[in-house]
């Protein structure tokens, strides 16, 4: 881009959503309520909702008319992304999820990073925030490089290139190039967008200083679903993009296999396989009584940690050996398979 845009760009917030009900008015005012001047619109893009979602939206539209509302039939993420994409009329496109509260400075500071970095995508990490004590323990397991590995937008304090970021904003002329979202990706879009943009040069900056709270599962079940779900759909974005493989993406898959190998021998063979199994989860507990123990958790909490990292690990290992049998056939599919969303110059 040239001109006044390059320095300061207009802005078009995108936020998918879908269910938020009437707590998305607190997400809605955070954003209407930013410091950056030259945020042209608010395009809230819902999965037909059936709750209260669409209700405020209409009310709080009444009083600031930068407010759309636009409709994703697709109701997944990736299709919300791309009708967002295709409707905005501002140069710079900011992510916000309706579960997510961004500083009053998001805006400005996602610009800021945009200028001085040169990325194709810039974000910040994501600041869970737990509101109740399932939803503390799940921030604080999710908060720790032993619960998500070297993700580094979940705990970095650092500016850095990475390979992601939480939420995300880019140039729009970027996410055109790129074709947009993957509309087949129900989980892990932002991996296969991000690695699409980085074969087109582009580079991933995280900035801490981009300030978001992010509300998590509250429940150990919605959790398991959860990283499940980015297990099981990690495989189609190595399918896609096989030169991402690398020795860590199995490390779940192993870990889930070593177990049930180690449980299934103390029932086979109690004599041997008992003590194996027993060392086995004693060592796996050591190691995230250490990591719960340099985090800021009371003493239960870090008593109670290590099975909420377990349940990180195997959600994560279990979707992901689902998933190389669910989309097998798909390893002998053309580079990309069929899914990619549309090309740039068709969402234009």
């Amino acid at each position: 881009m040239t001109g006044p845009d390059a320095s300061f760009p207009t802005v078009s917030v995108i936020l998918p959503v879908r269910q938020e009900g009437q707590g998305f008015s607190a997400t809605l005012s955070a954003v209407l309520a930013q410091d950056y001047p030259h945020v042209l619109e608010v395009l809230v893009v819902d999965g037909l909702s059936e709750d209260a979602t669409r209700e405020v939206v209409a009310r709080m539209a009444a009083q600031d008319p930068r407010l759309k509302l636009l409709d994703n039939p697709g109701r997944i993420v990736p299709c919300a992304m791309n009708v967002g994409i295709r409707a905005a009329r501002g140069t710079f496109i900011v992510r916000v999820d309706g579960h997510t509260i961004v500083a009053p400075d998001y805006v400005s500071r996602c610009v800021a990073a945009w200028r001085e970095s040169g990325a194709s995508c810039v974000g910040g990490r994501m600041d869970a925030v737990g509101k109740t004590a399932v939803g503390r323990l799940v921030a604080l397991a999710t908060g720790s490089s032993f619960g998500v590995g070297n993700s580094h937008f979940h705990y970095s304090k650092e500016p850095r290139f990475t390979d992601s970021v939480y939420l995300g904003a880019w140039p729009r002329a970027a996410l055109l190039e790129a074709g947009g979202f993957d509309e087949e990706m129900v989980r892990d879009q932002d991996d296969e967008l991000n690695y699409r943009l980085g074969k087109l040069g582009g580079k991933i900056w995280l900035d801490p200083s981009i300030v978001s709270s992010y509300t998590p599962r509250g429940s150990l079940k919605k959790l398991w679903r959860q990283y499940y779900e980015y297990g099981l759909w990690k495989v189609r974005v190595l399918q896609k993009h096989a030169s991402m493989l690398s020795a860590r993406h199995f490390a779940p898959s192993l870990f889930v296999l070593v177990g049930l190998a180690a449980a299934l021998s103390a029932v086979v063979a109690p004599k041997g396989g008992l003590p194996l199994f027993v060392a086995g989860v004693a060592m796996y507990l050591v190691l995230g009584w250490i990591a719960a123990a340099r985090l800021p958790a009371t003493f239960r909490e870090k008593l109670v940690l290590p099975f909420v990292f377990f349940i990180l690990h195997a959600a994560y290992g279990t979707g992901f050996l689902v998933g190389l049998v669910r989309f097998l056939p798909r390893w002998f599919a053309r580079d990309g398979g069929p899914g990619i969303a549309r090309r740039g110059e068709e969402m234009l």
